[in-house]
């Protein structure tokens, strides 16, 4: 079924390419993007656009935080926390890089 306005969507289109609103866009006569994931263009183009990145690299930057603070800290009771914080990130890490295929 067809959307419920389509005919005035394509009554604006042939409206819009009659008044020449579509000449000289930026890119014309040039070929699309080549994507290697063109099911996901929209959406990976979207995530990049927005400074999105993969669950996976945030879970990473927040591993490194957590190796940086074991390295300041003395206190044996805090590093042993770290270092079960630290075991629970990589094991997420990896969960989400087997998710991501």
């Amino acid at each position: 079924m067809d959307h419920p306005l389509i005919d005035l969507i394509n009554q604006k289109i042939r409206d819009a390419e009659a008044a020449g609103e579509f000449d000289d866009l930026q890119g014309s006569g040039k070929p699309l993007p080549r994507h290697d994931d063109p099911e996901n263009a929209l959406i990976n183009r979207l995530m990049e656009e927005n400074g999105a990145v993969p669950e996976f690299v945030s879970l990473s930057r927040e591993l490194s935080k957590l190796r940086d603070e074991l390295r300041e800290t003395g206190d044996r009771t805090k590093r042993s926390e770290i270092m079960k914080e630290m075991s629970m990130m990589e094991a997420r890490i990896d969960l989400a890089r087997k998710g991501g295929r």
